[in-house]
C-alpha cells in the first residue's frame, strides 16, 4: 500500500487496540482526569508535585465501581459536569439529539460537505517507516515487480508507480536493520468472507464534485506535485500541476529482512476477489475532477516536505528514543528521527525569532498556521467521506498513540514532572475526546458483512464498548468536552459561515447545504442551546503574562508534531479519518485563537470548513453511539462482563468487578420481601418495588447487594436513591433538600423551582416579612424576548449595553448566562408566578426597549406578592417549612468540608426570647442580599468603601452582608467588594430630608422623559446614561470630587430637580401617583409655579426647557443624548410638570461571594464548596464595576432559578395540587355597607379599608405586608383604592374575601 504518512489525529491509530492506559502523569495529575485523592500514593503525589487537596472537583469514578453499567438499560457512562467547561453532559446531550445531530447529519450527505481533499501519500518522518522502499525490496525478495512495477492482484498493498518525494533528511535509517514485526491492519478483523473488501480500503466514490476552486473557501494550491498513482487508490492532478521527483529506490543488505508495515486489509478472511478494506476505492471519474482550483490545505499552502516547515521534532519522542527497552524491534526502528523543528520553548522569555511586538504580545496571524503540518503533497485525492464511513480495519498503532499522549504531556513546559498547565490539558483532552469517538466508531461499525455469518451490513460490537469504558467513563467526558470546544468555535465562526458561499455546481445541492448550515447556525438553535454553545471559554487560555508567549508557542509546536506523527499511520482508511478530524481540530483551534476581524476566507480555506464540519458531526454521532451501544449490551446482558485481555472479543468471562445479575436480584427481592413481612411497607410499594428489581434498577441492584442482609439500613438508604424508587416505597427522610436562607425574589425563585420539582425546603428569614429590598423595585426586570424585536433590540445588543455598564471587571460567562436566560426568566414570572409584566420601558444605559413592567403597580411589590402566594401554598403540604424572625448564625460542614446545615436563632417578636436550632440539608442557598446599609464600625461598606459611609441608601436596613459573613467564615472567595453602586436619584423626603433611608426614584422616571436640573437651573447630563455615569456627573458638582474622583466623606451629598412633563406623568403613571402619595413628588400647574418651587427665576428655568425642546427636535443635545421621550409641550405656561428633589444614594453591592454559572460558591482557589449555593445581590462578579438599571431582578430570578432546578431533591410520593381556582369557593352572601361601617375599623388592631367598591379587613395581614405594615395601619378605616392601585393590580384582592360591599 501507499506508505500511509501523515495523518491522524486521534482518528484511527487505535482501531483494534485498547484504549491505553495513560502514561503515568496523566493517571495522577488533578488536572487532567477525575481520581480520588486516597488512590494517589505518596511516593506518586511526590514525583509528580501532586497533593490530595489538588485533586479536580470533577465527579471521581473509582475504576472498581461499574456502576455506570449496569442494568436498566439504557444506562449513561458519563454524567454530570464535564469538567473545563461550563454545562453538562445532559445539557449536551439534550442539544444534541434535540436539533444539532439532525441537522448535522443531513448537512454531510450534500455534496459540499462529502468531498474532503486529502494526500495519503505524505511520507512518515520518522525513520524506519519508509514502507515504499520496504515494499520494493520486498517484492524483490518475493520475484515480484521492481520499485516501478505495479502489485499483483493479491498485493492489495497500493504501490507508487510514479513520483514520489524524496526526503533523506527526514527518512535516514539506523545502522543495524533486523527483521520488524509486521503491524497488521486487520489481524483480528472477525469473520470477513474471502470476497469482502478489505476494511483498510478507501472508497474514493464514483461521484465527484464537478467545481473548480470549491466555492466560497477556495480550493488547494497550485505548488503541488502530481501525485503517486497505485492500483486501487491515487489519482493524479492534472499535468499542469505536475512536478518532477525521483524515487528512492535505493536498498541495503540489512532492509533484506524487514517486512513492511502493512495493513493486511484481513485478506486471510476475506473473499478472493476483494480488495483490503485499509485500501481506498477508487473512482474512475477522478481523473477528471475540475475540483482543483485553488487552495484546499491548511491555513499554510507551502506544503513542499522538502521545506523548512516540514522538519520534524518531538520532545516525546526524544525521550522514548532514550528507552532501553522496546516492545518490538519495528517499535524501536519506528523512533529514529533526524533533524528538529518545531522545538519547545523552555525559557519564560520571547522565543527566539518570535515577530513580538513592542508590548510584548505575538501577533494576531500567529495560529493562521495552525494547520501547516497537515500536509498535502503528491498524492492529493477527493475522497467521499459517505462512501467510506469509520470503522473497524483492524489496524493497531499503540506506540504511536503513546507517542502522540507524551508529546502533550512533555512538550509545553518541557518537564514531565511538573503539574499539567491548563493549556496542557484542553489539548489532551482533545486527543481523549478524539481517540474515544474513533473507539466508538469501530465498535459500532466492528463486524464486517460476511455471507457465512449471514451479515448483510456492518454490525456492533457493545462487549467492545465495554471492555474500553466501562473503567473510565472519563475517556467518555473528554469526548463530551471535544464536542463543546467544538460547538463553542462554532459559534463564534457563526458570522463568517452564514454567509460562506458553498459551490459545487450542483445547484440544488448546493442551495440545500447552504439552507441546512445557516439552519445549524440559525439565532434560534445558538439561543435554544446557548449553554452548550459558549460553554467553554478559550479566553482563559495563556492568561498568565510570564509564560503567554512560550505556551502558546509550544501549544502550536504540540499541535504541529501530533498532526505529523499522524503521516505514521498505516492504514488508509484510518489516515482518511485521522487526517479530516486533525484537521476540523486545527480549524477550531485556529477559530478560537484568532481575532473575530480575522476569520474569513483568507484565513479558512475550503477544505478545512469541510473538515471543521464533519469533525463537528463525528461527535455529534459519537455521542448518540454511546447511549446506543450500552442500551445494545444491557438488552442482552443481565450483568457486566468484560472480555480478559489476551482472549477474543468473542471470549467473555466475568471480570472481578461484575455483578451476578442473578446473585444481587435475588437478595434485592428477598430485602424487599423481608420488609412486607414485617410491615414496613405496603402492599403497593412492594409491587412497585418488585417491578423495579426485576427490572434491574441499578440503584436497587447496589443498595441490594451490599445493604441487603440489614433491613434496617436498607430501608433508611431507599429515600437517597432514583426517584423511582423511593416514591414507590412511599419513604422519606424529616430533612429538606435544601436550606434556602433570604426571602427576596433570588430565594423565593430558588425555593419555588425547588418546590415545583416535588423538593423540600426549609426557607428562613432574619426580618418579620419576606421580600427583602426586591420588593422596592420600581423600574422592571430586563428581557431580551420576542416582542423586543420591535424596537430593534437581540441578546448581542443586550450582552454589549450589559458588558459596557460592567467595565473593566465585566465577566463574560455571567453575562452571557443572565442575558442569554432573560427571556426564560420573565416568561417564568409571567406564567408560573402569575405577574403581569405586559409593559416595556427603556432605561438609563439601554440601547432599546427591553425593561418589562406590569401594566398597573410597582413591579417589585407585583413580583413579590405573586411569588410568596406561590411559595405560601405550599405550606399546606409537608414540604415547606419557613422561618420567620430567625437569623443563621453559622454555617455547618461535615468532616469533608462540605455545608450540611445551619445554626440559627429564631426570635420571638412578643417576647424577645431566642430559640438555638441546628438545621440539616444536603444544600444551602444563601440569598441575603447586598451590605449597603451597614454603616456599623467594621463593616464591609467601612473597610472597601470607607468614603461612603455618609451618604444615605436605599437598601433596607437588613441589608447588613450577613451571607457574605457566612460564605466567608467556610472559605469562600469574595470579588468586587469594593464595587458599591451610588444610584443617581433617591427622592428626598421634604418631611424627614435627613434621614439616611431614602426611597429609590428608578430609571423609569428618567426613561419616560424625566429631566436633571441643578440648584443653577441648568441641566448636566444625558439622563439616559448609566448609573455610574449620572452619577459622576452629579457628584461632579463638588470640586474635590472633580479633582480625585473619591467623594470626601465630609462633605454634603449635593440635590437635584427631576422634573417630568404631563406626557411623560401620563406614561408613569402609577410611579407618580405612588411617589405623590408618599409626599415625594409635587404636581405643578405652569411654568411659574415650577420655578417658584425650584427657587430660581422663571428665565432660568424657561431657557433650560426651550434649550431642551430645540434639541429634541434635532434628536441630539450637548451630551449625546438621542432619544428624547416625554418633552415639555410648547406652551410652558400651561403645562403642568411633575418634580421632586433628588439625590445620590447608595444602592446596590457589585461585590459579594464568588460564584459559578451555575450558583455555586467558590473559595479563594476558585474551586466549589460542597453544598454552598448563592444568588442574587449576596453574590459578586455577574454586573462588574456598575449594575444596569433593570438587571437587579433578572440576576435574582436568573440565577435563583439555576440554583433551584440544579439542586439534588430526594424523591417522594406526588403531591396532591391543592386546588386554588376561586370560582370553585362556596358562593356566601356579603353585606352591604356604608363609609360610616368602615370607619369603625381604623386602628392597628382592628384595620378595614375600602378598596374598589369592597371592603377588606386586612388587620392580620398587615404584618405580612411585604412593604410593611404602615403603608396598610395608614389607610385604616379609608377608602384605600387610590394609594393601593399606585403599586397593586387589582388581580392581589384575589386572595382575599371581602367582608362588605359598598
Amino acid at each position: 500500500m501507499t506508505s500511509s504518512h501523515r495523518t491522524f489525529t486521534t482518528a484511527a491509530l487505535f482501531l483494534t487496540s485498547s484504549i491505553l492506559p495513560l502514561p503515568t502523569q496523566f493517571q495522577t495529575s488533578h488536572l487532567l482526569t477525575a481520581v480520588d485523592a486516597a488512590d494517589i500514593s505518596p511516593a506518586t503525589s511526590s514525583q509528580f508535585n501532586i497533593s490530595p487537596n489538588d485533586i479536580s472537583t470533577v465527579p471521581t469514578h473509582n475504576n472498581n465501581n461499574n456502576q455506570f453499567f449496569m442494568g436498566n438499560y439504557p444506562t449513561y457512562a458519563a454524567t454530570g459536569p464535564i469538567g473545563d467547561t461550563t454545562c453538562d453532559v445532559e445539557q449536551l446531550e439534550q442539544a444534541n439529539d434535540s436539533q444539532l445531530h439532525v441537522i448535522l447529519a443531513e448537512l454531510m450527505t450534500t455534496s459540499f460537505f462529502r468531498s474532503f481533499a486529502v494526500d495519503l501519500d505524505e511520507r512518515c518522518p520518522l525513520a524506519g517507516w519508509d514502507t515504499k522502499k520496504k515494499k520494493n525490496k520486498k517484492n524483490e525478495k518475493k520475484g515480484g515487480a521492481g520499485a516501478g512495477s505495479t502489485t499483483s492482484e493479491k498485493d492489495y498493498s497500493s504501490t507508487s508507480s510514479t513520483t514520489t518525494m524524496n526526503v533523506p533528511t527526514l527518512l535516514e535509517t539506523s545502522g543495524e536493520s533486523e527483521e520488524e514485526e509486521e503491524e497488521g491492519c486487520a489481524g483480528g478483523l472477525p469473520d470477513l468472507d474471502p470476497d469482502a473488501e478489505p476494511a483498510c480500503s478507501v472508497d474514493l466514490g464514483g461521484e465527484q464534485p464537478g467545481f473548480l476552486g470549491g466555492g466560497g473557501g477556495g480550493g488547494f494550491s497550485t505548488s503541488f506535485s502530481s501525485s503517486s498513482t497505485s492500483s486501487t487508490t491515487s489519482k493524479s492532478l492534472p499535468s499542469s500541476f505536475s512536478t518532477e521527483a525521483t524515487p528512492d529506490t535505493s536498498t541495503t543488505d540489512e532492509d533484506e529482512d524487514e517486512e513492511e508495515f502493512e495493513c493486511d486489509g484481513g485478506k486471510d478472511e476475506l473473499d478472493d476477489d476483494a480488495e483490503p478494506l485499509c485500501s481506498l476505492a477508487t473512482d474512475d471519474s477522478q481523473n477528471n475532477n475540475p475540483f482543483f482550483g485553488g487552495s484546499f490545505g491548511g491555513g499554510n499552502n507551502n506544503n513542499n516536505p522538502t521545506d523548512e516547515s516540514a522538519k520534524f521534532a518531538s520532545t516525546a519522542l526524544s525521550r522514548v528514543g532514550d528507552q532501553s527497552s522496546w516492545e518490538s524491534e519495528s517499535q524501536q526502528q519506528t523512533f529514529q528521527w533526524a533533524r528538529p523543528s518545531d522545538p519547545v520553548i523552555e525559557n519564560y522569555g520571547a522565543p527566539c525569532g518570535s515577530e513580538v511586538d513592542q508590548a510584548g504580545n505575538l501577533p494576531e496571524t500567529f495560529w493562521l498556521d495552525m494547520c501547516s503540518q497537515i500536509h498535502a503533497g503528491d498524492g492529493l485525492s477527493i475522497v467521499n467521506l459517505q462512501l467510506n464511513p469509520e470503522r473497524n480495519t483492524g489496524y493497531n498503532g499503540t506506540h504511536i498513540w503513546n507517542a502522540i499522549y507524551e508529546e502533550n504531556c512533555l512538550a509545553l513546559d518541557g518537564s514531565a514532572s511538573a503539574p499539567m498547565c491548563y493549556e496542557e490539558r484542553v489539548l489532551y483532552r482533545l486527543l481523549s475526546g478524539l481517540h474515544t469517538s474513533t473507539t466508538l466508531s469501530i465498535a459500532k461499525n466492528y463486524y464486517p458483512p460476511s455471507k457465512r455469518k449471514g451479515r448483510a451490513n456492518w454490525e456492533p460490537n457493545a462487549q467492545y464498548f465495554i471492555d474500553k469504558f466501562a473503567d473510565h467513563p472519563e475517556h467518555l467526558r473528554n469526548l463530551h468536552f471535544s464536542y463543546v470546544v467544538l460547538l463553542r468555535a462554532l459559534k463564534k465562526a457563526s458570522p463568517f459561515l452564514y454567509n460562506y458561499e458553498i459551490k459545487t455546481g450542483d445547484i440544488l445541492d448546493d442551495e440545500m447545504a447552504t439552507i441546512l448550515l445557516r439552519r445549524l447556525l440559525d439565532s434560534t438553535i445558538l439561543r435554544s442551546c446557548h449553554d452548550v454553545f459558549t460553554a467553554f471559554d478559550e479566553n482563559l487560555m495563556f492568561k498568565e503574562q510570564s509564560t503567554a508567549i512560550s505556551l502558546q508557542e509550544n501549544f502550536k509546536g504540540v499541535f504541529h508534531n501530533v498532526s505529523s506523527i499522524l503521516d505514521c499511520v498505516q492504514c488508509q482508511q484510518c489516515k482518511l479519518h485521522g487526517k479530516m478530524a486533525m484537521l476540523g481540530y486545527g480549524t477550531a483551534l485556529k477559530i478560537l485563537f484568532l481575532p473575530e476581524g480575522i476569520i474569513g476566507k483568507a484565513s479558512l480555506s475550503r477544505n478545512e470548513i469541510v473538515a471543521f464540519l464533519n469533525t463537528i458531526a463525528k461527535m455529534s454521532e459519537s455521542v448518540r453511539e454511546v447511549r446506543e451501544l450500552t442500551h445494545l449490551y444491557w438488552s442482552t446482558h443481565d450483568r457486566l462482563e468484560k472480555s480478559n485481555e489476551g482472549d477474543s472479543v468473542d471470549s467473555i468471562t466475568s471480570s472481578s468487578a461484575a455483578i451476578d445479575g442473578v446473585d444481587v436480584l435475588d437478595a434485592a427481592v428477598g430485602a424487599v420481601s423481608s420488609l412486607a413481612n414485617q410491615g414496613l411497607i405496603d402492599e403497593s410499594a412492594e409491587a412497585k418495588l418488585i417491578q423495579q428489581a426485576f427490572r434491574r434498577n441499578p440503584e436497587l441492584m447496589v443498595l441490594s447487594k451490599h445493604y441487603g442482609n440489614d433491613l434496617r439500613k436498607f430501608l433508611n438508604f431507599l429515600p437517597n436513591i432514583d426517584s423511582q424508587i423511593a416514591a414507590a416505597a412511599g419513604l422519606d427522610s424529616g430533612d429538606p433538600d435544601v436550606i434556602v436562607v433570604g426571602t427576596g425574589l433570588a430565594g423565593l425563585a430558588a425555593t419555588l423551582n425547588i418546590l415545583d420539582r416535588g423538593g423540600r425546603v426549609t426557607l428562613i428569614e432574619k426580618e418579620h416579612r419576606m421580600g427583602g429590598n426586591s420588593n422596592k423595585a420600581s423600574s422592571g426586570i430586563n428581557a431580551c424576548c420576542p416582542q423586543n424585536t420591535t424596537y430593534g433590540d437581540d441578546l448581542d445588543t443586550f450582552m454589549k449595553d450589559t458588558t459596557r455598564s460592567a467595565g473593566k471587571s465585566a465577566r463574560p460567562h455571567l453575562i452571557e448566562t443572565l442575558v442569554g436566560n432573560s427571556e426564560s426568566a420573565v416568561q417564568w414570572l409571567k406564567d408560573r408566578v402569575g405577574v403581569d409584566l405586559s409593559m416595556l420601558a427603556q432605561l438609563g444605559g439601554h440601547g432599546h426597549k427591553r425593561t418589562h413592567r406590569p401594566s398597573s403597580g410597582m413591579v417589585g411589590a407585583e413580583v413579590i406578592y405573586n411569588i410568596q402566594r406561590a411559595v405560601k401554598s405550599y405550606e399546606k403540604t409537608e414540604n415547606l417549612k419557613i422561618l420567620m424572625d430567625t437569623r443563621v448564625m453559622q454555617l455547618m460542614r461535615d468532616e469533608d468540608g462540605s455545608v450540611i446545615g445551619v445554626e440559627a436563632v429564631t426570635t420571638n417578636p412578643k417576647d424577645g426570647d431566642n430559640t438555638t436550632q441546628t438545621l440539616t440539608a444536603p444544600n444551602v442557598v444563601l440569598a441575603t442580599g447586598g451590605f449597603a446599609s451597614d454603616r456599623s464600625h467594621g463593616s464591609y461598606l467601612e473597610h472597601y468603601r470607607p468614603e461612603l459611609m455618609k451618604m444615605p441608601a436605599t437598601a433596607g436596613e437588613f441589608s447588613t452582608g450577613d451571607g457574605i459573613t457566612l460564605g466567608t467564615s467556610v472559605g469562600a472567595g469574595l470579588v468586587d467588594m469594593d464595587k458599591v453602586q451610588v444610584h443617581p436619584t433617591g427622592w428626598v423626603d421634604p418631611k424627614d430630608p435627613n434621614n439616611p433611608g431614602k426611597v429609590l426614584s428608578g430609571e423609569l422616571m428618567r426613561g419616560v422623559g424625566g429631566i436633571l436640573i441643578n440648584q443653577s437651573g441648568k441641566r448636566f447630563c444625558n439622563e439616559l446614561g448609566t448609573r455610574a455615569y449620572v452619577t459622576d456627573k452629579m457628584l461632579s458638582h463638588d470640586s474635590d470630587y472633580v479633582q480625585s474622583k473619591k467623594w470626601n466623606v465630609t462633605s454634603e451629598v449635593p440635590t437635584f430637580s427631576l422634573v417630568l412633563s404631563s406626557s411623560a406623568g401620563e406614561s408613569a403613571k402609577k410611579h407618580v401617583d405612588h411617589y405623590m402619595n408618599k409626599g415625594l413628588l409635587v404636581k405643578l400647574e405652569g411654568l411659574h409655579a415650577l420655578a417658584k418651587w425650584m427657587d430660581l427665576p422663571v428665565y432660568t428655568v424657561r431657557d433650560t426647557l426651550r434649550e431642551y425642546q430645540r434639541d429634541s427636535t434635532n434628536a441630539s443635545d450637548t451630551w449625546g443624548k438621542t432619544s428624547f421621550s416625554g418633552v415639555p409641550q410648547g406652551d410652558l405656561a400651561t403645562e403642568v410638570f411633575y418634580a421632586g428633589t433628588v439625590t445620590p444614594v447608595l444602592h446596590y453591592c457589585m461585590g459579594g461571594l464568588t460564584i459559578d454559572k451555575e450558583g455555586s460558591v467558590l473559595d479563594e482557589d476558585k474551586n466549589i464548596i460542597p453544598g454552598l449555593h448563592a444568588a442574587g445581590e449576596v453574590s459578586g462578579g455577574v454586573h462588574g464595576d456598575n449594575r444596569l438599571g433593570g438587571n437587579s431582578l433578572l440576576e435574582c430570578t436568573v440565577f435563583g432559578t439555576i440554583v433551584g432546578k440544579k439542586l439534588p431533591i430526594k424523591p417522594r410520593q406526588p403531591i396532591q395540587q391543592m386546588n386554588q381556582n376561586r370560582n370553585e369557593k362556596e358562593q356566601i352572601q356579603i353585606p352591604k355597607m356604608t363609609m360610616a361601617d368602615v370607619e369603625q375599623h381604623n386602628s392597628e388592631g382592628d384595620c378595614w379599608i375600602a378598596i374598589h367598591g369592597k371592603v377588606y379587613d386586612l388587620t392580620e395581614f398587615a404584618e405580612e405586608h411585604p412593604a410593611g405594615p404602615e403603608s396598610i395601619i395608614e389607610l385604616a378605616g379609608q377608602d384605600g383604592t387610590e394609594d393601593f392601585a399606585a403599586v397593586h393590580s387589582e388581580g392581589i384582592l384575589q386572595d382575599f374575601d371581602p367582608v362588605g360591599i359598598l
